[in-house]
């Protein structure tokens, strides 16, 4: 299936690695020209070497942490008629009430929450002024299926599905749409350390994470690929009617019984 997506120029945060890589190289694919942005620079580089060495399209990197809102603002100065953007930075870590304390809390959401909010502001000003553009917000499963271990993410991943939804459904008015994608569990570098968190905690040995990996639906996480595709296809006119909505991407697992 063409996409149509040819020509269109993506802003993709978080892109260095995992989902936000998978992004990147999913819409370039399709031919659209990709800005990545991550902290790490060198990592940045690799997947953009990586892109231009298979697909005829402009890739460029900025390594900018928008858990400063004046990097938000730098890059809105930078890239004012991107058509679509794609919030996937975040490092929201795992633990319970008593063991996320206020600074770690706040400087998680700084990034994820906060960071997100900022970039659909400064960035949904600028599409609206020309009437187009799709915003792509990477949640997370835990806004939907509330896990105390994991208090800051499922309350962080939460109030971003009701911002996603707000926001996605109004943005009819302005000819742009908001939607937003919950990953349930990917095989990331980040998942790997949530669960060895969790292994340490239950089994009293890390090393033994990948015991509690197997209920997951189908026997295995997702792929990160599996999210990139879905992310083309939401951003095309293929999904035009698609706003204000939250997609579901975890085997099914929402719906069943506790998998850890």
């Amino acid at each position: 299936m063409d996409l149509n997506l040819r020509g269109k120029t993506a802003l993709i945060t978080g892109a260095s690695k995992g989902i936000g890589r998978a992004c990147a190289e999913a819409l370039a694919e399709e031919g659209v020209n990709v800005i990545l942005v991550s902290r790490t620079k060198s990592d940045l580089d690799a997947v953009r070497d990586r892109i231009a060495s298979r697909q005829n399209v402009r890739a460029e990197v900025h390594a900018f942490d928008i858990s400063d809102s004046r990097n938000v603002d730098r890059l809105a100065q930078l890239h004012p008629d991107i058509d679509i953007l794609v919030n996937n930075a975040g490092a929201i870590p795992g633990g319970n009430l008593q063991e996320i304390d206020e600074p770690r809390w706040r400087e998680a959401w700084d990034l994820k929450v906060y960071g997100y909010i900022n970039m659909c502001r400064r960035f949904y000003a600028l599409m609206k002024q020309v009437g187009r553009g799709v915003i792509i917000n990477i949640l997370g499963m835990a806004g939907e299926r509330m896990d105390a271990g994991y208090i800051a993410g499922s309350t962080g991943n939460a109030g971003l599905m009701a911002f996603t939804r707000t926001l996605g459904g109004a943005a009819s008015a302005d000819n742009l749409r908001v939607v937003g994608i919950n990953p349930g569990a990917i095989a990331t570098d980040r998942l790997v350390t949530i669960m060895q968190k969790r292994a340490q905690d239950r089994l009293g040995d890390a090393s033994r994470w990948e015991e509690l990996m197997k209920p997951l639906p189908y026997g295995r996480a997702g792929t990160p690929e599996e999210i990139g595709w879905m992310v083309a296809f939401l951003a095309s006119d293929r999904s035009a009617y698609t706003s204000g909505t939250i997609i579901t991407i975890d085997g099914g697992a929402a719906n069943r019984g506790p998998m850890f």
